[in-house]
């Protein structure tokens, strides 16, 4: 670096010429409209003023469009010069002299600090950049002038009126700029006419002015959190890390540039295509995130790289200076606002451990799937629904007493209607294995409302991805509050502790009211389809007799008076029927839901409506499309019941599960050319720092250690290395517990002696138990599983080769062969293996038409507690 020389007069003369030249050229009075000092007005400012809505992410504007509801109405926008930077030759770029320049070939740059309500930010701006804002807003003061017949025109030119005298900066020559003094003086003048221009609502909404001050409609949402660097850059096409048959984002040399608007944020960037404003690309912070600006990294001039897990990012700029500034800019807003992103995190997880996080936990899906109607009910803003299975036609809340209410897609209509966001991720199955008709799901959900959007992931054939699948069940309702667990929104799945095998009866209520005191439209509720309810054996004919019976019990009684007529005369003679889709919807708008308060159930009432009324080991489900038709006949064949878990988490974990959502949202749109339309939009995550923010609690949560753990890949979520934090947490833990072990899951496949397994769970856990052996600890491992696989098949005939195929990796895992558990625990203790390690399932029992029944519990569950301090859902 050269050694920059003392500060001479000569020097301080230099800047005073180049002061005063945009000094003489910047007067104001040729800016000067009346009422400069109003405030927003119209539709378009906020009522409080204190905030702009995180629903504008999805109304952005081309950047040459007005909006005025960018800015905080509440608070003004001030602009304060920290210092001019002057670079005293080529060689020394970076050696800022405050107040100090050598010659007038390397102009000054002004560093600006920027205020507006909490938010501050820096920009840097030359003499040239002042004095062509001045030009453009002239400019543009003349055109309004002209009376062109449009509204927007007009409304505009009905602004400007009679000229009011406002200060103007004042003129001088070099010589009255010899003392540091009067540069600091006309430094403080020029901030002046920064400041006055940015009261006028007329200029400062201007996009040239908008652009100056580095303004876009993203910068002051309160929920992303600081505002970062942002301004026009030119990005690289490319650079995405897409798995598979694909052949775009891998090319270094065939690709573009493109003029974007970049923005800047605690945990992510993204830009903006200017003449639309729709967002382009989101890059979310990760543990690999970095800045890199050598020549030989970017493979560009002035150019900058931002790498992370799924990105590599390369930006241009005009100069070498400038890409310096930016680079170094953006490197230094992430580390000090984004620093836990860029963390290694315990087990490897994407996520860090948050503290006293409200949490609470589900057994089964009863109480779950209220709190999930609850909180759907409560929405403000964005719903985010992934599942392995979703059946749109599920009733959330049981006994259906409320008609339609709180059945699932009536629940998301009602809310996309009130202009709430929702996105449902749905895995896409290969139809040849599994009939759960996801695309029955998608465009039923599609039809609903536009605002609801549907993507379907993978495409088998392009990912080249058939031995894995997406199997979380995620509902985060306003990136506030996550439901994270077992349960599907799916058939089958609601179920509460009394696992009840039958549900033959009709649904019959007790009211507290009487016809005359409430009015017949509150009352009605939709007529069934032609196939509701029906099962394949006289189910229509059993409905109609008045034969309720005892709950879990198949013998009949009659009832001491005719419960149907008593119906009748309510409107309710089709209690116990479903509509379908589309009546239910011709239904919502003609009637009511019924309000009426129902102090009893007559008989014994039904949960488990059409398809909803399973046994997956019987038979698996056929014709999805019509829901309210039952496929096995509930007075034969027992139901299958349902055991699971499930959680739900609100603040900052709750952002890091919507966080995983969206980075397998973003990355779905990218590599399914289908969604790439704006109709699809990019997902952004909430700040942190507003975490603490939550308008909806589920009751009943305590304060509660949690960590966010995940199974990722580059199919599955575009990064560049696995990530295992799941499998990672349950070896730790296994490892490091001291008393016992309890397990719950759907399978429980380890152990492996081959390349096809590759968990060490089973592994941990022998090691673990031989550990307490030797020692003479007192220690135990519980693991329940399901007693039979969830496939359709009879293992008596020899059906079933899934159901078998599993059941196969099972015993391998637990007592069958030299690596499984039991053989392993042999060779150390002999038959004292039984005191340390226990397998079991679950079973219950009913009567069903006078006979005995009985069903296996599906554990569906993917839980482990250790030591009753620790639990993995």
């Amino acid at each position: 670096m050269a050694q920059q020389g003392p500060v001479t007069t000569s020097t301080l003369h230099l800047v005073a010429s180049d002061m005063t030249d945009i000094m003489e050229n910047l007067d104001t009075r040729e800016l000067d409209i009346g009422d400069g000092e109003d405030e927003l007005e119209g539709p378009g400012a906020q009522s409080a003023g204190t905030r702009v809505s995180f629903s504008l992410i999805y109304k952005t504007l081309g950047v040459k469009e007005q909006d005025p509801r960018v800015f905080l109405t509440s608070s003004p926008i001030t602009a304060r010069i920290l210092e001019v930077e002057r670079f005293a030759c080529a060689q020394d770029r970076f050696n800022i002299t405050n107040q100090r320049s050598v010659s007038k070939k390397l102009p000054a740059v002004f560093r600006i600090e920027m205020k507006h309500g909490n938010f501050t930010w820096i920009v840097k701006r030359k003499e040239k950049h002042f004095m062509e804002l001045h030009r453009e807003l002239r400019t543009y003061k003349t055109f309004l002038k002209i009376p062109l017949p449009t509204r927007t025109h007009t409304e505009r030119r009905q602004t400007v009126r009679q000229t009011r005298q406002m200060p103007s900066l004042p003129r001088g020559g070099g010589d009255e700029l010899a003392r540091e003094e009067q540069v600091s003086s006309r430094r403080r003048q020029l901030e002046d006419y920064l400041n006055k221009l940015l009261k006028m609502p007329l200029y400062r909404n201007y996009h040239a002015t908008m652009e100056f001050i580095d303004v876009s409609q993203l910068s002051f949402i309160h929920d992303l959190g600081p505002k970062g660097l942002e301004g026009m850059v030119h990005k690289r096409s490319g650079g995405h890390r897409i798995p598979g048959l694909n052949c775009c984002g891998r090319s270094k040399v065939c690709y573009r540039w493109s003029k974007r608007w970049l923005v800047v944020k605690d945990s992510f960037l993204l830009y903006m295509k200017p003449d639309s404003g729709a967002i382009s690309f989101v890059l979310l912070l990760d543990k690999e995130f970095c800045v890199k600006m050598d020549s030989k990294d970017t493979d560009t001039k002035h150019g900058v790289r931002v790498d992370s897990l799924c990105r590599n990012l390369i930006l241009k700029f005009s100069s070498y200076r400038h890409a310096r500034w930016w680079g170094q800019a953006i490197d230094d807003f992430v580390r000090e606002y984004g620093a836990a992103f860029l963390q290694d995190h315990r087990f490897g997880s994407f996520a860090s451990v948050q503290e006293n996080i409200p949490a609470k936990w589900y057994v089964n899906g009863k109480t779950y799937m209220e709190d999930v109607a609850n909180a759907l009910e409560e929405a403000e803003e964005e719903i985010f629904i992934t599942d392995w299975w979703l059946s749109p036609e599920i009733f959330l809340k049981r006994p259906v007493v409320e008609g339609n209410r709180w059945r699932l897609d009536c629940i998301l209509k009602r809310k996309a209607q009130k202009g709430i966001r929702i996105f449902v991720l749905l895995y896409k199955e290969v139809e040849l294995a599994l009939g759960i008709n996801s695309e029955y799901s998608k465009r039923t959900l599609l039809q609903l409302h536009p605002n609801i959007k549907v993507m379907r992931h993978p495409d088998h054939v392009s990912s080249t991805v058939y031995l894995w699948a997406h199997h979380e069940k995620i509902v985060v309702i306003d990136q506030s509050v996550a439901f994270v667990g077992g349960i599907d929104l799916a058939y089958g799945r609601w179920d509460d502790r009394e696992h009840r095998l039958t549900d033959v009866g009709s649904v019959t209520r007790a009211l507290n009211t009487s016809a005359e005191n409430v009015p017949e439209a509150s009352l009605s509720m939709a007529p069934p389809s032609n196939g509701a309810a029906q099962s394949s054996r006289k189910n229509s004919s059993r409905d109609l007799e008045d034969q309720p019976k005892l709950k879990g019990y198949g013998k009949r009684r009659r009832s001491r008076f005719s419960i149907r007529k008593r119906l009748q005369r309510h409107g309710l003679v089709h209690a116990d029927s479903v509509s379908s889709n589309e009546s239910s919807e011709e239904n919502a708008e003609q009637a009511p839901p019924l309000h009426a308060d129902v102090i009893g159930l007559m008989g014994n009432t039904r949960f488990w409506h059409g398809k909803d009324y399973c046994n997956f080991v019987h038979k698996d489900w056929i014709q999805l499309d019509k829901p309210f038709d039952d496929f096995i006949d509930r007075h034969i064949t027992p139901r299958m019941p349902w055991h699971d878990i499930a959680s739900v988490v609100h603040g900052k974990a709750a952002r890091d599960v919507a966080r995983h959502f969206i980075q397998r949202w973003n990355f779905t749109k990218i590599v399914k050319p289908k969604y790439r339309s704006l109709s699809y939009p990019y997902l952004l995550p909430k700040s942190h720092a507003t975490a603490g923010e939550i308008w909806h609690a589920v009751p009943g949560c305590i304060p509660t250690r949690v960590q966010v753990l995940r199974s990722a890949s580059d199919w599955s979520a575009g990064i560049k290395h696995h990530e295992e934090s799941i499998h990672n947490a349950y070896v730790q833990v296994i490892e490091n517990s001291k008393h016992y072990i309890y397990i719950e899951n759907q399978f429980f496949i380890s152990c492996a002696d081959n390349k096809l397994v590759y968990n060490r769970i089973g592994d941990a856990l022998t090691q673990r138990i031989i550990k307490a052996y030797r020692e003479g600890a007192r220690y135990r491992v519980y693991v329940v599983t399901p007693l039979l696989p969830g496939f359709e098949g009879d293992i008596n005939t020899g059906g079933g080769s899934a159901l078998q195929a599993i059941m196969h990796f099972n015993y391998r895992t637990m007592i069958r062969g030299d690596h499984s558990i039991v053989s392993q625990l042999k060779k150390e203790m002999g038959d004292n293996w039984i005191n340390y390690i226990s397998f079991g399932g679950l079973r219950t029992h009913a009567e069903l038409e006078g006979k005995l029944v009985t069903e296996l519990i599906y554990v569906h569950s993917k839980m482990l507690i250790a030591d009753d301090n620790t639990v993995i859902i």
